[in-house]
C-alpha cells in the first residue's frame, strides 16, 4: 500500500482553499505544494483513472471546474477527497502527494499533451456524454 514509505516526509499542514480550488500541503522537510483540484482529479490514484496496469489509464476530460466537497482522512497515511463530479475512490497517500507535488509541472504538461492528442477538452461543456454502458441503445 502506498503511503507507508518511511523515507517520505509527513504532512504538517493540509489546507483546502475552496475559492481558488487548490489544496495546499506542507511537509516536515520544508516542502510545500499547492495542487489545483483539477490536477488532483485528473491524477487520481484510483483504478477508475489509472486502470489496473500500464496502458489502461482513462484520460480525464472536462474537469476544469471540479471542486473538492469533502476531504476525509484515511488512517495515518492518506486522504480521500470527494470531488463535485462524484469521484471519491482515490486514496492520496502522503508519498503519492509528495511525488505529484514534486513532479507537478511535468505531470500537468504530459496531461495537456495527452488531452490535445485525443482532441479532448478541460471544459465540461465541450466533453461529449459517455457512451452507453451496454447494448446498442435501441429499444426492441
Amino acid at each position: 500500500m502506498a503511503g507507508l514509505d518511511r523515507n517520505t516526509p509527513l504532512p504538517t499542514e493540509i489546507t483546502l482553499h475552496s475559492q481558488s480550488k487548490r489544496l495546499e500541503i506542507a511537509f516536515d522537510d520544508g516542502s510545500r505544494f499547492t495542487l489545483p483540484f483539477e490536477f488532483l482529479r485528473v491524477h487520481s490514484p484510483s483504478a477508475e483513472v489509472r486502470g489496473h496496469g500500464p496502458g489502461q489509464e482513462t484520460l480525464q476530460q472536462g474537469k476544469r471546474d471540479v471542486d473538492v466537497v469533502d476531504l476525509q482522512p484515511v488512517g495515518n497515511y492518506a486522504i480521500r477527497p470527494v470531488f463535485s463530479d462524484g469521484h471519491d475512490s482515490g486514496l492520496y497517500s502522503w508519498d503519492y502527494l509528495y511525488t505529484i507535488g514534486q513532479q507537478q509541472d511535468a505531470l500537468w504538461q504530459t496531461y495537456l499533451d495527452r488531452l490535445a492528442r485525443a482532441g479532448g477538452s478541460r471544459d465540461p461543456a465541450k466533453v461529449p456524454p459517455p457512451a452507453p454502458k451496454s447494448g446498442c441503445g435501441h429499444h426492441h
